[in-house]
């Protein structure tokens, strides 16, 4: 009885669901088919495109030998995992920062929550514009400021060691409003009787934060992590507007090699091949995040 009552409750839903089902499809699982499709082929993406398109171009697994063998893609994945090194602490140290100060009842944190969240809808275009000002050896407002404290900033953009951490700085500033406001609610989730308690046990604010406060937002740090891993390998409107990969391809990555391949060099294929391999790469760490995350995130609280 409960079953056809399921049913009728489903067929009457579907009429609703049918027009997103449909753009999910055409704009969501089709171009994920292509994709694969292309991937074994060497199709350029100049020629006409059509059912035998595939079959005509088909090549195989030589795209994937091809640049699991190459020297660039190893140095991309190196460039991607530097990256991640110097970005995911200082994103979580700052954002962790911003969501302690959000959780007091000082005056003014409204109109702070507000401003730190102004870098998240900001385009990555206007975004990596002043950036790349900001980061200027010429003219750049940092170096400015070094320079009154009597630091000789570096050439961010144009030296192979800076590059890359120039573009940590204005990922980091884009995003720890994001990750921060997800962190202040998290910590609005905890109850505060927990404080009340070690409070009156005398526990100081180090024992506080390392014992109640980080356990108790693992559920939320370890979502935040899950995104920032994601977000970095798919590392590409920074890089593509501050440096285009350069200097001497110290800032070349993954998702900006699959899209050089495939608007500069027209080897549609091979750009397809690389995107599935940086899927299955995002897809296996998650998975290994997963797998570990019961040795540190607690969900009860």
């Amino acid at each position: 009885m409960n079953y056809g009552k399921k049913s009728k409750k489903l067929l009457q839903a579907i009429p609703f669901m049918l027009p997103c089902m449909i753009g999910m499809v055409i704009f969501g699982l089709l171009p994920v088919c292509m994709a694969m499709g292309l991937s074994f082929t060497d199709w350029s993406g100049l020629e006409k495109f059509g059912l035998t398109t595939i079959s005509d171009n088909w090549v195989g697994l030589k795209n994937y030998g091809a640049i699991l063998r190459g020297k660039e893609f190893r140095a991309t994945l190196g460039h991607v995992l530097y990256f991640v090194v110097l970005y995911i602490p200082l994103a979580f140290i700052s954002s962790l920062g911003i969501a302690l100060i959000l959780n007091t009842d000082r005056k003014g944190t409204g109109i702070l929550r507000v401003l730190c969240y102004i870098p998240v809808l900001t385009s990555w275009v206007a975004a990596s514009l002043i950036w790349k000002w900001v980061l200027s050896s010429q003219y750049g407002i940092l170096n400015a400021a070094l320079s009154v404290v009597g630091i000789q900033g570096p050439d961010w953009l144009t030296n192979k060691f800076w590059a890359m951490p120039g573009i940590v700085l204005a990922s980091v500033w884009k995003d720890m409003g994001f990750f921060g406001l997800y962190m202040f609610g998290g910590l609005r989730g905890i109850d505060p009787t927990y404080y009340e308690a070690a409070r009156a046990d005398g526990a100081g604010k180090w024992t506080i934060l390392t014992k109640i406060t980080l356990p108790l937002l693992s559920p939320t740090l370890f979502y935040c992590l899950i995104m920032a891993l994601i977000n970095s390998f798919q590392l590409f409107p920074q890089v593509q507007i501050m440096t285009e990969g350069g200097p001497s391809g110290a800032t070349q990555v993954m998702v900006e090699r699959i899209y050089t391949y495939a608007f500069s060099y027209f080897k549609m294929g091979y750009a397809s091949a690389y995107s599935w391999l940086l899927f299955a790469i995002i897809f296996v760490l998650t998975l290994v995040q997963l797998k570990v995350q019961k040795a540190w995130v607690h969900y009860e609280s």
